[in-house]
């Protein structure tokens, strides 16, 4: 019995032109009841700051109203939104996240 061979060439479109994703700001907003020690923990915990950095953007959203926290790709930056925010409510805390484009 004779034998073929068959060469399968894929179909596949490469598109040279993709961009990088669009960066987003997370920006925390500064509120009288929301504690500043819950404000220094949540960016440890959600965005790995160490104390002191933590304190100082603490002391910066506590002294102009916001600051931004993070800079991140949309989806990033949704997601820890979203964690931020569940974080505060389960502790109690009106805590406001907002994003940006960058």
């Amino acid at each position: 019995m004779p034998t073929t061979d068959t060469i399968v060439k894929p179909k596949i479109a490469t598109n040279p032109n993709v961009t990088e994703p669009s960066l987003y700001n997370v920006i925390y907003m500064n509120d009288d009841q929301t504690s500043m020690e819950f404000v220094i923990e949540s960016l440890r915990v959600v965005f790995n700051y160490n104390e002191d950095d933590a304190m100082n953007l603490t002391m910066k959203i506590h002294e102009e109203g916001s600051a931004v926290v993070a800079t991140l790709p949309y989806e990033m930056a949704e997601q820890k939104g979203i964690e931020v925010t569940l974080l505060a409510r389960n502790n109690g805390y009106p805590l406001n996240v907002k994003l940006e484009v960058a």
